[in-house]
């Protein structure tokens, strides 16, 4: 018993075997976690599960973040409870059964689903953000029950493109197609932009462009980045017609209705024709929005950006390999390595 204990035990990263041997791991944890619930409610070990249960705090920490404009890490949270309750039940759970025995046994059913280790630890670490706000507010004691699953970043094939597939697909003959079109316009801007990211497109405002200087800030990190305006963003923002929205680009088009709705919609709508034009090109890789940002790094670095021009240009501050280049960096140099790739096209 204490083998297959210890075996339990071993993170995400190390698992090995088949997924009928998974398959019976979990069918015994599971087991056992519904055994432990039982003795432990009978007990009277839980009090008003529903009304202070980790369930019901992580809906109550979704609507908070919700209330303060934290739109996209609720929806991260959100995303996260829904598979640990497909894997847990309906019910709502008491603090004391979230334990290191319970995430294992979760970490099992996501394997035993085809879960990559990249997505598992993305669940496991909302979850853990979620379990360390209650601890902080009081409501648990800090008993670690992520110390035996996967909760790192396994490195992943780059989703980068060459200097000649974005000419390609910049060139690419697309007036009968304008859906496709608007697709394509997306991408070129990310990438004349340094590889901005979809959310910071979509919100992106005309006031943000000034003597000849976007400036915005990442949704990601809230950092401030500015990029020196350059002719190939100047003719798709001219291809477009804005003029009823404060919105520099037409992903979110009516101002006053929703606009995250709206947001969401267009970035699936974009993927979506971007996925059709790289099946065009014939890529080995599927084209995304986020190939650009990936492209633009990678193809900045093929011609001798130095790395830190690279991650400052990508508001990579948070990066421990880069973060001690960035103190002294001047933006002219961000300004000139993006100039440099907009001239090789």
């Amino acid at each position: 018993m204490s083998t297959e204990k210890e075996k339990n035990r071993t993170s995400f990263r190390h698992q090995s075997g088949k997924s009928a041997r998974n398959s019976t791991s979990l069918a015994k944890q599971k087991v056992k976690v519904s055994a432990l619930f039982a003795a432990q409610t009978k007990m009277g070990a839980f009090s008003e599960i529903t009304a202070d249960g980790f369930v019901a705090f992580a809906r109550n920490h979704i609507r908070q973040l919700k209330r303060v404009g934290k739109e996209c890490t609720a929806e991260r949270y959100e995303t996260v409870l829904k598979s640990f309750m497909r894997f847990v039940g309906d019910d709502d759970l008491p603090f004391e059964a979230v334990d290191a025995d319970l995430m294992v046994a979760y970490e099992i059913h996501l394997k035993a689903r085809g879960i990559c280790p990249n997505s598992s630890s993305y669940y496991m670490r909302g979850l853990r953000a979620i379990y360390n706000r209650a601890v902080e507010k009081g409501l648990t004691l800090q008993v670690y029950p992520f110390k035996h699953v996967y909760t790192g970043i396994d490195k992943t094939v780059k989703r980068a493109v060459s200097l000649q597939v974005i000419r390609r697909l910049r060139d690419m003959d697309l007036t009968t197609s304008p859906t496709m079109d608007f697709a394509r316009d997306i991408f070129l801007f990310s990438f004349y932009t340094r590889g901005m990211s979809f959310i910071d497109m979509a919100y992106l405002r005309k006031s943000d462009l000034k003597y000849g200087v976007l400036t915005y800030r990442r949704q990601k990190t809230n950092r401030r980045l500015l990029v020196k305006w350059e002719p190939p963003m100047q003719a798709i923002v001219d291809k477009y017609d804005t003029a009823a929205t404060p919105y520099l680009l037409p992903i979110i088009r009516h101002a006053e209705g929703d606009v995250r709705r709206q947001y969401k919609s267009a970035a699936h709508l974009v993927n979506d024709k971007l996925r059709q034009l790289g099946e065009r090109l014939g890529l080995a890789i599927p084209l995304t929005s986020y190939v650009a940002r990936h492209g633009w790094a990678s193809i900045a670095q093929s011609k001798n950006v130095p790395l830190a021009t690279i991650s400052e240009a990508m508001g990579h501050d948070s990066e421990k390999t880069t973060q001690i280049y960035l103190t002294s960096l001047d933006t002219s140099s961000v300004d000139k390595a993006n100039r440099r790739i907009l001239e090789a096209l």
